[in-house]
C-alpha cells in the first residue's frame, strides 16, 4: 500500500472507534449498571459490597469504573471534535515508518489532557455536593447550582479567550505546521497532542462542566453538547454558533432564577 492510499483508511477506523464509545456507552446506560456511568454514591451501589472487602476497594474500584466512564465520554464527545487535525497529520506522516505510532501520541497527548480536566471536574463536583451537603439553604435551592452553571456556561461563550482558543482549534493545518517540526518525532507528537488539548479544553471546558448539572451519563446531553462543539470547531461559519449558544445558556439560567424564586 502506498503512501497516498494510506490515509483514505484513517478516517473509517477513527469514525469506528468513535461509533464504537458510543455503543458502548449505550449499552451501559441502559443496563442495571447505568448508576455507575451516573456517578451516584457508590455506598448506594451494588459494588459497596465488593469495594469494601477488596484491598483498597473502597478507592481503586470507583477510580477504575470513574477512568473508564470519563474515557469513553471524551472519546465518544471530543475525539470527533479533532478528526481534522488528525487527518491533517495523517496525511503528513504518510510516509514514516513510525507514523501510526506518532498518530498514537498525538491521540494519547489529547486524550492526557481531558483525562486530567476530568479529574479536576470530578473533584469540584465531588466538592461542591459536599458544600451543598453542609449548607441547608444550598440543599432547599439546588436550583441555584444550575442556574450558576449555566449562566458561567453562557457567559463564556462571548469571553475573548474562548474565540482564541476555538480560532486554535478551527485551523488544524496551521496549528499542525507551527507545533510538529519532526526534530524529535514522538516527543513533538506527543506535545502536539497535548497543546491541541489544551487550546481544545479552553474552548469546551464549560460545556463539558455542563455534563456534571444535567447528568454526566445522559446519553441525549452527551449527543447534544458533543454535536455543538464539533459544529463549533469544524462548520464553515460554525464560530457563529458561540454568541447565540452563550444567549440560550443565560435565558436558561435567567429562566431557573425566575421560577425558583419565591413569588
Amino acid at each position: 500500500m502506498n503512501a497516498v492510499s494510506r490515509p483514505r483508511l484513517f478516517l473509517p477506523l477513527a469514525v469506528t472507534l468513535i461509533a464504537a464509545a458510543w455503543i458502548i456507552l449505550w449499552a451501559w446506560d441502559s443496563s442495571p449498571y447505568a448508576r455507575y456511568l451516573h456517578y451516584v454514591d457508590w455506598s448506594e451501589t451494588g459494588l459497596a459490597g465488593l469495594c469494601s472487602v477488596a484491598p483498597a476497594g473502597l478507592v481503586v474500584v470507583p477510580a477504575v469504573l470513574h477512568i473508564a466512564a470519563w474515557l469513553l465520554i471524551i472519546v465518544a464527545m471530543m475525539l470527533p471534535t479533532m478528526l481534522p487535525l488528525l487527518q491533517i497529520f495523517e496525511r503528513l506522516t504518510a510516509a514514516r515508518p513510525d507514523r501510526k505510532r506518532l498518530l498514537l501520541l498525538v491521540v494519547l497527548g489529547y486524550l492526557s489532557v481531558w483525562s486530567a480536566f476530568g479529574l479536576l471536574a470530578h473533584a469540584s463536583d465531588a466538592g461542591l455536593h459536599e458544600l451543598v451537603r453542609r449548607t441547608p439553604w444550598l440543599a432547599w435551592h439546588g436550583w441555584v447550582v444550575g442556574a450558576a452553571v449555566l449562566a458561567l456556561a453562557g457567559g463564556y461563550q462571548f469571553s475573548s479567550i474562548k474565540y482564541r482558543c476555538l480560532d486554535k482549534c478551527r485551523s488544524p493545518l496551521m496549528f499542525v505546521s507551527e507545533q510538529w517540526h519532526g526534530s524529535n518525532a514522538h516527543r513533538d507528537s506527543f506535545l502536539l497532542g497535548i497543546r491541541h488539548g489544551l487550546f481544545c479544553v479552553g474552548c469546551c471546558w464549560v460545556l463539558m462542566c455542563l455534563m456534571f448539572a444535567v447528568g454526566t451519563g445522559s446519553i441525549g446531553w452527551m449527543l447534544a453538547l458533543g454535536a455543538v462543539m464539533s459544529a463549533e470547531k469544524n462548520l464553515p461559519h460554525g464560530r457563529r454558533l458561540s454568541a447565540p449558544l452563550g444567549i440560550v445558556l443565560l435565558g436558561w439560567a435567567a429562566l431557573i432564577v425566575v421560577s425558583g424564586l419565591p413569588i
